[in-house]
């Protein structure tokens, strides 16, 4: 079934509007060295719940780690693939890992048929990319990971919050449910971001801990502000973070909310750089209201006028975007 659904991967969805073919998003699966059979059958089963989703969105999908294994190793395949990516778009670039990890106290991996990858490898392979990127690291010790890859404008989940999280974790397929599963729509808007997707397989976890009168020993994390710390799901009230990192941290989910893989009819009508523009200027306003308490009222007011009345425009077909109108806002917070 899975190599069916492969083959259906890349075909823009019928009906779809006339930027659906160059609104697509690259999804690569990286199904890592099974182990036990039945794990085995864990990982593949999430892999294809991403190869439909990815489907359903008219997404380029790639997956590696299952059937043959001659030809090249998976690290190498995963490498080349990544080297042929565009550096520079406005279309996202997924990466999902499936399997186990480990880490001994300096270096995390993640296990492969063949030699492992380890998050020194992936950061320096994702460092050329000024393109939106998210990657899910759904194995067990995946925490360091977090650190290694974060930057800015780029998502990073990870399925533990420390390297010494060592059991089989079961995040990974619920997160591959819920990526495209409507009740994970947290904000009614006809999609699932990312950020939903985090919080909803995040409660399904705890919830299956609970369940099983047993102490979790999982707990993901997912950072999108760049600083490498990650927030929990638990510190989320809907979509909007609730809690502050004691240091005073930017807060994370903005930026997850705006990923999404199957997007809504009123979103593929957008142009990848309306869309772009729009994402910039929603980032800002959600910015601009973290630091509200450090500016006098009118400064405050100001700023937002001007993000709120560019993004009206946009919202009400003048699709030149402009960049001028968010001078004031685009401050870190």
């Amino acid at each position: 079934m899975l190599s069916g659904l492969l083959l259906a991967v890349g075909v823009a969805l019928a009906g779809a509007s006339v930027w659906a073919a160059t609104n697509s998003a690259t999804v690569i699966i990286v199904v890592g060295a099974p182990g036990e059979e039945q794990l085995g059958r864990s990982f593949a089963g999430a892999a294809e719940h991403w190869a439909e989703a990815s489907a359903r969105a008219g997404a380029q999908s790639i997956v590696i780690g299952l059937g043959a294994t001659n030809g090249p190793p998976d690290l190498e395949r995963l490498k080349d693939t990544l080297a042929q990516e565009p550096k520079e778009s406005s279309l996202e670039l997924w990466l999902v890992l499936l399997g186990h990890g480990t880490f001994d106290g300096r270096e995390a991996k993640f296990n492969l048929r063949g030699p492992d990858m380890t998050a020194t490898n992936l950061a320096v392979w994702l460092r050329p990319f000024r393109r939106p990127v998210a990657v899910v690291n759904c194995a067990s010790s995946s925490a360091p990971f977090l650190k290694d890859l974060a930057a800015p404008g780029r998502v990073v989940i990870t399925a533990t919050r420390s390297g010494y999280e060592q059991n089989f974790t079961r995040f990974g397929p619920y997160l591959a449910g819920a990526i495209a599963d409507p009740e994970a729509d947290l904000d009614r808007d006809g999609q699932t971001s990312l950020l939903e997707g985090f919080i909803m397989a995040s409660r399904r976890v705890a919830e299956f801990y609970a369940a099983e009168g047993r102490l979790a020993t999982e707990h993901a994390l997912l950072d999108d502000n760049g600083d490498g710390l990650g927030t929990p799901a638990d510190w989320f009230r809907g979509i909007r973070a609730v809690k502050r990192a004691r240091d005073g941290a930017a807060l994370d989910g903005l930026r997850a909310h705006q990923f999404h893989l199957v997007r809504s009819d009123a979103e593929l009508r957008l142009a990848p750089a309306v869309r772009a523009r729009r994402d910039e200027l929603e980032l800002a306003v959600g910015r601009l209201r973290e630091t509200k308490a450090q500016l006098n009222a009118e400064d405050y007011y100001q700023q937002l006028e001007r993000l709120l009345l560019e993004l009206a425009r946009l919202s009400t077909g003048d699709q030149e975007p402009s960049r001028s109108a968010a001078s004031g806002g685009d401050r870190a917070p």
